[in-house]
């Protein structure tokens, strides 16, 4: 039978997503968006932006460990999980950085910290180089911050264009890559092993022809010169969490990005793959808290749980 894909709604798509009773539905930008928020409402802001094909719920397992320490602000970016898709400008990177600040502003959330993961930490980025933002400190995590080189340039964009520009492309691909196998290799690629419940929650993502036109619209329309250009303007601490068993971003890659930002230092984490905040989230809050510290975005005193 003939598997016909839907997009997304959180009335029915969304009963077991993680997080559930923090989500809302915020409008900014022209787009209705997803957003949770959990954690101390008294205590400093901190924003966490997914990367490409992702969503929400990837911080499932980091949202705990942060929550006696933050007020803790996730969205969907445009197109993702069960945010709006919207108009092209939206999928480049300077749009979709405009978007979230905007999203931002709309809600009155001034964060002290943010944090991306993959394709999120260049929307941190562009964020913070646009004065649109002023945290006490940014985490890239397995960011996606270096321009692709090489022949991969000229084959994984123009690809992804053709894929995007045709209308059936996102559908077959919903359709093809629903199936729980298909998940499981996509993530296995990326050099990383998480739990079923996760599994499960990507499988959800990629049967919604629009999600996956969003993750196919960003990864066409991203030009990550100007982000690389621009980094040396970058007055914002930020801390580069790597990878050696990221397949999908190279561990190097932080290196080249500290070189061409002042306030970078990269931090080193060995045996796990590109989602290491859903398969060692123990391991990365504790990272994120000492640099939480370090910056002074939160203090001993003031950073004890609520009661």
């Amino acid at each position: 039978m003939f598997f016909a894909p839907r997009s997304l709604d959180f009335e029915r798509d969304g009963q077991a997503w993680p997080n559930r009773d923090a989500s809302r539905f915020v409008r900014a930008a022209g787009l209705d968006w997803h957003v949770q928020m959990m954690g101390d409402a008294t205590k400093p802001a901190f924003v966490l932006l997914h990367g490409t094909g992702s969503a929400t719920h990837s911080w499932r397992g980091l949202v705990p460990l942060l929550a006696p320490h933050f007020r803790l602000v996730a969205l969907d970016l445009p197109g993702h999980g069960f945010t709006q898709r919207p108009p092209q400008s939206l999928l480049e990177l300077p749009g979709m950085a405009a978007g979230v600040c905007q999203l931002l502003q709309e809600m009155g959330v001034d964060p002290v910290l943010v944090a991306g993961h993959s394709a999120g930490a260049a929307v941190m980025i562009r964020m913070a180089l646009d004065c649109r933002i002023h945290p006490k400190g940014l985490v890239s995590l397995n960011g996606a911050l270096m321009p692709y080189g090489g022949e991969a340039a000229k084959v994984l964009s123009p690809l992804a264009k053709l894929l995007f520009l045709n209308p059936l492309m996102p559908r077959l691909f919903a359709w093809r890559a629903s199936e729980r196998a298909a998940v499981e290799r996509l993530i296995r690629n990326t050099g990383s092993t998480i739990d079923a419940e996760g599994v499960e929650h990507y499988r959800t993502l990629v049967a919604s022809p629009d999600h996956v036109a969003a993750a196919l619209g960003m990864m066409a329309s991203w030009d990550l010169q100007p982000l690389a250009r621009d980094m040396h303007m970058l007055d914002v601490p930020l801390l580069l969490v790597a990878n050696t068993g990221d397949k999908a971003i190279k561990s190097e890659d932080a290196f080249k990005v500290r070189a061409m930002a002042p306030t970078a230092k990269v931090e080193i984490m060995r045996g796990h793959g590109h989602l290491s905040h859903e398969e060692v989230p123990e391991a990365v809050a504790e990272i994120v808290l000492k640099f939480a510290r370090d910056v002074g975005a939160i203090t001993e005193a003031a950073d004890q749980p609520a009661g």
